[in-house]
């Protein structure tokens, strides 16, 4: 029976390690370490065929639109993405074929300071020119307080050092529940935390156990409320990072690819790269991979 609602969560610079999952910087939380481990995860190659390391920009858009971006381009990008990226991504990504098979969608992350729309297009990530592409949109604080989104640090405990003082923070599981509730409203979800990639570049390791322990949190709440005979999660990355410790660059170690839930096994099947992602979340979903 195929998902009646998919929950997509992308992790940026979620790295699978050589070495057992029990072995590596995953080990100590039991959550990601279920959902990281050859029951619920298949790897998927990053490198997409293109020499040097992978990267954020041509990455993240392979996942959302299934085209090979770095090959298109030559090289990884790193960062956000150029106007040549933009308009592939305009061309056609997950959202707008979803909403073009009669599929409800949502991006679950709250801008708070700024609307999507109001960054410059140089600083606008690949997940915010698709939603905006695709959903005219993005969701904001009054969202946020009202329990139908959340903030892409989680509990919320950046927006005071951002001079944001009037939105309380949440423990992570109540965050959790948020997610649900939007999951619930439409067809896909997807919500990105890219706080594991930033500690992975900048924080000392204790900085990087706090942030995957956070991570930890949150999916477990999560996995514990979904519906597993009727909901399915999705967990993904762009490229290697966190996993190495010590180390502040991007990996070529694969991603992951965790499903749970509803159809988990059907959506691990014949999984390979970045490049399948869109068109197995369309399948799932119950459109054709080239659905336009």
């Amino acid at each position: 029976m195929p998902p009646a609602r998919i929950q997509l969560l992308f992790v940026d610079g979620l790295g699978l390690p050589p070495e057992p999952i029990a072995a590596s910087v995953y080990g100590p939380f039991p959550a990601l370490s279920r959902l990281l481990s050859p029951a619920c995860c298949v790897p998927l190659d990053a490198s997409l065929g293109v020499p040097g390391t992978p990267q954020s920009a041509t990455g993240q858009t392979a996942l959302f639109t299934g085209v090979n971006a770095a090959r298109l381009l030559g090289r990884h990008c790193e960062g956000f993405p150029s106007p040549d990226l933009r308009a592939l991504i305009e061309s056609g990504n997950l959202f707008s074929r979803l909403q073009a098979g009669g599929r409800r969608c949502a991006f679950a992350n709250a801008y708070v300071r700024q609307q999507g729309a109001e960054l410059p297009a140089t600083h606008r990530s690949v997940t915010t020119v698709m939603t905006l592409h695709a959903l005219r949109g993005t969701r904001d604080r009054h969202e946020l307080l009202a329990g139908r989104a959340v903030y892409h640090d989680i509990v919320r405990d950046t927006l005071p050092v951002l001079g944001v003082h009037d939105i309380p923070c949440v423990p992570a599981a109540a965050a959790a529940l948020d997610l649900l509730r939007v999951l619930r409203s439409v067809d896909v979800c997807l919500f990105e935390f890219f706080l594991t990639d930033h500690a992975a570049h900048r924080g000392t390791e204790a900085e990087r156990a706090r942030i995957l322990g956070l991570l930890d949190r949150f999916l477990a709440a999560f996995m514990d409320a979904l519906d597993p005979a009727s909901e399915l999660l999705l967990l993904f990355s762009d490229h290697g990072n966190i996993e190495v410790p010590g180390a502040r660059t991007h990996s070529r170690n694969p991603v992951p690819w965790s499903a749970y839930g509803c159809a988990a096994a059907e959506a691990r099947r014949s999984m390979a790269s970045l490049l399948d992602v869109t068109p197995r979340v369309l399948a799932l979903a119950g459109l054709p991979p080239d659905h336009e």
